[in-house]
């Protein structure tokens, strides 16, 4: 279930990953390395990130991709499908997105995944027991989504039990689900009609969908001949609901750039970034939208999370929906309303994708700590305990 915006290693050290050991346990290097401080070891001093360099001039998550298998990671994966799908179910999980755990928990069991496996990542539990591949899968995927960093020992044990290309093929693949899941979530996807929804859940979402698309977006049919719901093929979202009937509401980020202007796509990149705590990606995109107009009063409003007095209404939408999206995983009823009366619902379509997609390169810059030029000036503070 891929969106419509488009938009990852050679580990030095040989540290021992202890599957017991809590979500955001950090080790003493890498806290004491602070923001962008000394590089650890298994940061390659060309590529500044975990993997060696493939291409001169390529940089960031497009670089890191350059590692992946080449396979059709979702159907035709190295691992085998009961591993990938572990990988999507680990990432709706960690996102409290109960549409995406729910149709992939079915497609997991029919590919053979371990339904004792599956209970164990719905409801968090120890990895006491469980095989090493999958216990490397279930852990990167808490680490990057809890604490938005992957500890060296995590990623160097995920890599010697799976292999490079594979280890970049699954963050990739989580990747794309954390966008996707960032989407469901902001237009409130629920299950379809007579589907049970099997993920505990910290919140009781809002009531505010329409009765036939289960969203909050309004059912447009799509023009195509109804996919059947498949667990082998890609009809597997029931016709009307999930990420493609989302996108159907939206234009594309050329009309979001006609609508609402560079600015306030600055906006949206820079809102991604920091509750992805992205160091990277916040600080190659500030001086972009400092020159797309972005004042900076609003974007140390970002940078530092400060309360949303005096910023306009459009900038404080866009603040608290992102805020609430990514941290809680829960878009409240009043900040969608609010988001949907400044943006319309073609452009909210539109900027939710364009942040989502921002979370997606968040999630593969961390996994492999990509890091700043040596020379560059980190612009984002540290904040819950990662870099």
């Amino acid at each position: 279930m891929r969106g419509t915006a488009r938009a990852i290693l050679l580990a030095c050290a040989a540290l021992v990953l202890d599957v017991h050991s809590p979500v955001g346990a950090r080790s003493p290097q890498a806290t004491a390395e602070g923001v962008e401080g000394a590089v650890p070891p298994d940061i390659h001093p060309d590529s500044r990130n975990r993997l060696p360099p493939l291409k001169p001039g390529i940089q960031g998550v497009a670089a890191i991709r350059l590692h992946a298998s080449g396979a059709n990671v979702r159907w035709a994966s190295p691992l085998g499908r009961h591993l990938t799908e572990l990988a999507i179910l680990t990432t709706a999980r960690e996102h409290d997105q109960p549409y995406e755990w729910s149709l992939h928990e079915m497609e997991a069991v029919a590919v053979g995944l371990d339904p004792a496996t599956i209970d164990i990542v719905r409801h968090r539990r120890p990895l006491k027991g469980v095989p090493e591949k999958e216990a490397a899968i279930i852990q990167v995927g808490r680490e990057l989504a809890g604490t938005h960093a992957l500890t060296s020992s995590t990623y160097s044990r995920a890599q010697n039990v799976l292999g490079k290309s594979n280890l970049v093929d699954v963050v990739d693949l989580m990747s794309t689900y954390t966008a996707t899941a960032a989407r469901l979530t902001a237009f409130n996807q629920q299950m379809p009609p007579g589907w049970k929804q099997f993920l505990p859940l910290p919140f009781t979402p809002p009531n505010d969908i329409h009765a036939d698309s289960r969203s909050r977006l309004p059912l447009i049919r799509s023009s195509n001949q109804p996919a059947q719901a498949n667990l082998y093929a890609r009809g597997l979202a029931p016709e009307g609901t999930g990420p493609n009937h989302i996108a159907r509401h939206g234009a594309g980020l050329a009309s979001l750039e006609a609508s609402k202007g560079r600015r306030v796509m600055a906006l949206a990149i820079l809102i991604a970034a920091r509750e992805h705590d992205s160091q990277y990606n916040w600080t190659v995109n500030e001086p972009a939208a400092v020159k797309d107009g972005l004042e900076p009063a609003v974007i140390d409003v970002v940078r530092h999370r400060r309360p949303l007095n005096g910023v306009a209404e459009q900038e404080a939408a866009l603040i608290q929906f992102g805020r609430e999206l990514f941290a809680a995983h829960n878009v409240s009823t009043q900040t969608y309303a609010t988001a949907l009366k400044v943006f319309g619902e073609r452009d909210l379509v539109d900027v939710v994708a364009l942040m989502a997609q921002q979370s997606a390169d968040a999630v593969m810059l961390a996994a492999f700590d990509q890091r700043l030029a040596a020379d560059q000036k980190p612009l984002l503070p540290a904040a819950r305990g990662t870099k």
